[in-house]
C-alpha cells in the first residue's frame, strides 16, 4: 500500500492506494481519516480493484489551509482530487460525511460513476430538534453553542477522545487510538472536526447543506445507478427508520445488514464490509 499526495486547490490531499483495476474511492467522515479503511481496502484490492482512500482536506495528513471547512469546501476538494488523478470512471464508498460527499458527487457527475456504496451518512435533513433523542439534543446543542462547542472539540478533542470510542462496540487499542489522535495533536488542527457538527442540517440550518442532503435522495431513487447500503444494528445515523425508507424509495439498491454495530462500522465490521463490497462490485456492469 503506497501513500502519496497531490496538489489540489492551493493545498494538498494525502491518500493511500493499493491494487490495480477499476478505481474505487473510499471517503471517510468525522473525526477519522483514510486510516478508517485500513482493514477494508487491501482485501477489496485483492479482487482486482484500484482502491484509493483519501484524507479529506484538513483531516488526516492532508493540508490544512485557512478555509472554513464547510461541506461545500470538501465537495470542491474531492471534485478536484478526482480530476487531478484522472479518474474518468469510478465507484465511490462513503462513511458518515463521506457518504454525503459520495452521493453528491454521483448526483453531479452521474456519467463518471459506476456505483455508490454508503454507510452511516445523512440521508435526510433533521426536520426538528425534537426528532433527536434527549441525549442527542443536549449534545448537539452544546456542540453548536458558541464557546461551548469550541471548548469541547478544539480544546478538549472531544470527538476523538469521546465520540469515536463511543461509536465503536469493541475497544480500540492504544496504537489505534494514537493513530486517530495523530492528525489532531494541535488544537488549531481541530477546526475541521469542530465544523462538521455545525453542518448537520437541523430545522433547515445550514440551508445549503439541507438542500444538498435532500437533493442526494434522487441518487438513491435512480433506477440506473447501482447502490449499496451497508447498515448495522442498532446503527447510529442510519437506523431502522432510514433503512425502511431506503427499502421503500431506493431503486437499484442492495441493502446488507452487517450485524451488530453502532457508527464506525469499518472498525467493528471490516470483514462483513469487505464481503458485501466485493460481492456487489463483482455484479457491477463493466
Amino acid at each position: 500500500m503506497k501513500s502519496a499526495r497531490v496538489e489540489v486547490l492551493g493545498s494538498w490531499l494525502q491518500y493511500v492506494e493499493v491494487g490495480a483495476g477499476d478505481p474505487v474511492l473510499f471517503l471517510h467522515g468525522n473525526p477519522t481519516s483514510s486510516y478508517l479503511w485500513r482493514k477494508v481496502v487491501g482485501a477489496v484490492a485483492r479482487t482486482g480493484r484500484r482502491c484509493i482512500a483519501l484524507d479529506l482536506i484538513g483531516m488526516g495528513d492532508s493540508g490544512k489551509p485557512a478555509i472554513d471547512y464547510r461541506l461545500v469546501d470538501h465537495l470542491s476538494f474531492v471534485e478536484a482530487f478526482v480530476e487531478t488523478l484522472g479518474l474518468s470512471e469510478l465507484t465511490l464508498v462513503g462513511h458518515d460525511w463521506g457518504a454525503v460527499i459520495a452521493l453528491d458527487y454521483a448526483r453531479r457527475f452521474r456519467d463518471r460513476v459506476r456505483g455508490v456504496a454508503f454507510l452511516e451518512g445523512h440521508l435526510h435533513p433533521i426536520d426538528r430538534w425534537s426528532d433527536l433523542d434527549e441525549g442527542g439534543r443536549e449534545l448537539f446543542h452544546k456542540l453548536r453553542t458558541p464557546g461551548v462547542g469550541e471548548q469541547l472539540i478544539i480544546q478538549e478533542n472531544f470527538f476523538v477522545e469521546e465520540v469515536l470510542p463511543a461509536g465503536i462496540l469493541r475497544t480500540l487499542s492504544q496504537e489505534e487510538l494514537d493513530a486517530y489522535r495523530a492528525p489532531y495533536r494541535d488544537p488549531a488542527a481541530r477546526l475541521p472536526v469542530w465544523r462538521w457538527p455545525q453542518e448537520i442540517p437541523i430545522e433547515g440550518v445550514p440551508a445549503d447543506v439541507a438542500a444538498i442532503v435532500t437533493a442526494n435522495q434522487s441518487v438513491i431513487a435512480d433506477p440506473d445507478l447501482p447502490k449499496l447500503l451497508l447498515h448495522a444494528t442498532p446503527g447510529a445515523v442510519i437506523g431502522p427508520a432510514e433503512v425502511a425508507w431506503c427499502r421503500e424509495h431506493g431503486q437499484a439498491l442492495t441493502i446488507v445488514d452487517l450485524g451488530p454495530g453502532s457508527h464506525f462500522l469499518p472498525e467493528d465490521r471490516p470483514t462483513e464490509i469487505v464481503a458485501a463490497l466485493t460481492d456487489w462490485l463483482g455484479r457491477l456492469t463493466p
